[in-house]
C-alpha cells in the first residue's frame, strides 16, 4: 500500500481526520513522524531523508524539502505543502525528479488577513504593552493611535493581500496598494488606488507585506526600504520572515522612526529566546501561525489530500500545482 507522511504538528496522530481518512479511503497509508516537532525543519537532512523513506507523498508544513532529500526519496511523487508559500522545498530538484509541489491556494487567505488585521490593532491599541503593564501593577492610560482614517499599504495584492485589504477597508482606512499583476476588478470594486512602492511607502501609516520570499524579494524591508516609510509609521510581516532585514527593522524602531511593528514571522524559526526583537517594546510577536486558525488548518489538510489523490489518479489540480510544466509529462 502507498504511503503518504503527515507532517504538520496541528495534523499528528489523527487518523480519523477527514484529510487522513480521505487518503486512507483512496488506497493510501498515512504514516506520521515519530518526532512531533519534525515538520519545524530544525533537524538535520538524514531524519527527513529516514522518515520520508518508501513515501509516495508528504503533506508538508516547514520541514526542508532539499534537493539531497528529494534525490533519496526514489518513491516520491507529490510534495503537498499546506499554506502558500514554498521556500523551503528545492523547486528545480523537485521537477527534475517530476515530484509534483502543490499549495493550498484557496484554504488559508481568509485566516492570515484576520491575523494581519489582529496585528494591526495590537500595535495601534498597544494591546500587548498595556496587558503587561496591568499584570506588572502598573496603571498606565498612555493614548493609543486611531485606525479610522488613516492610510494602510498592502505590498503585495494577491489571494492573501486581496482578503487583508477587505478588512483594513472595514475599519475605515484608506488602503492603497502595490502589486504588479493587480486584479483590476478586484480593485475597482473596493476602491483601492494602486500606486509604486516609493508612494506607497512615503503615504502609508501601516504598511503591510503580502509576497512570496524569492531571489528578488528577500531582504526588501532592509534599511532603504525603512527610510523611505512615513515618520511614525507601522510594520506589519504574516508573510516571511526572509523579507525583512531585522537588524535593520530594530534601528528604525528604535530611532523612533517606525513607531511599531506586528510581526507573525522571523528571519530565523522558532524565534530565538536571545532575539533583539524580544527587547523592542513596541513590536507585537506572533509565532508564525497566521494561516493556522482551526478552520484554516482543516481546509489545508482537506485540499492537500485532495490534491495528492487527484494527482495519483493521473488527473490535474487546477492552480494548485507551483511546477506546472510537468502536466504535459505528469504519469504516477
Amino acid at each position: 500500500m502507498p504511503t503518504v507522511l503527515i507532517s504538520p504538528e496541528a495534523f499528528l496522530y489523527q487518523p480519523e481526520a477527514s484529510y487522513a481518512r480521505m487518503l486512507s479511503e483512496a488506497g493510501f497509508e498515512v504514516r506520521y513522524p515519530k518526532n512531533p516537532i519534525f515538520t519545524r525543519g530544525t533537524g538535520p537532512e538524514e531524519e527527513t531523508i529516514e522518515v520520508l523513506r518508501d513515501c509516495v507523498a508528504v503533506i508538508a508544513g516547514g520541514e526542508h524539502l532539499t534537493r539531497r532529500v528529494i534525490e533519496a526519496s526514489p518513491k516520491l511523487r507529490v510534495i503537498a505543502r499546506c499554506g502558500v508559500g514554498f521556500d523551503r522545498v528545492d523547486v528545480p530538484a523537485a521537477t527534475e525528479r517530476s515530484v509534483a509541489l502543490t499549495i493550498t491556494p484557496t484554504a488559508n487567505h481568509e485566516g492570515v488577513g484576520e491575523h494581519a488585521l489582529a496585528l494591526l490593532l495590537a500595535v495601534a491599541k498597544n494591546i500587548a504593552l498595556n496587558d503587561r503593564n496591568l499584570r506588572a501593577g502598573r496603571w498606565s492610560q498612555q493614548l493609543t493611535a486611531p485606525v479610522r482614517g488613516r492610510t494602510a499599504g498592502i505590498v503585495g495584492l494577491g489571494r492573501i493581500g486581496r482578503s487583508t485589504a477587505i478588512r483594513y477597508a472595514a475599519m475605515g482606512m484608506k488602503v492603497i496598494a502595490y502589486e504588479m499583476f493587480p486584479d483590476r476588478e478586484f480593485v475597482a470594486k473596493h476602491g483601492i488606488e494602486l500606486v509604486e512602492l516609493d508612494e506607497l511607502l512615503k503615504r502609508s501609516d501601516f504598511v503591510s507585506i503580502h509576497c512570496p520570499l524569492n531571489d528578488q524579494t528577500r531582504g526588501l524591508c532592509n534599511e532603504s526600504f525603512f527610510a523611505r516609510m512615513k515618520p511614525g509609521s507601522v510594520l506589519i510581516n504574516t508573510s516571511r520572515g526572509g523579507l525583512v532585514v531585522e537588524t535593520d527593522l530594530i534601528a528604525a524602531l528604535k530611532s523612533g522612526h517606525l513607531s511599531g511593528a506586528g510581526l507573525d514571522v522571523f528571519q530565523q524559526e522558532p524565534l530565538s529566546p536571545t532575539s533583539p526583537l524580544l527587547q523592542v517594546e513596541n513590536v507585537v510577536l506572533s509565532p508564525h501561525l497566521a494561516g493556522t486558525d482551526t478552520r484554516s488548518m482543516e481546509d489545508m489538510g482537506i485540499e492537500s489530500a485532495r490534491n495528492i489523490i487527484t494527482l495519483s489518479r493521473n488527473e490535474w489540480p487546477d492552480g494548485a500545482v507551483v511546477n506546472a510544466e510537468l502536466r504535459s509529462r505528469w504519469k504516477w
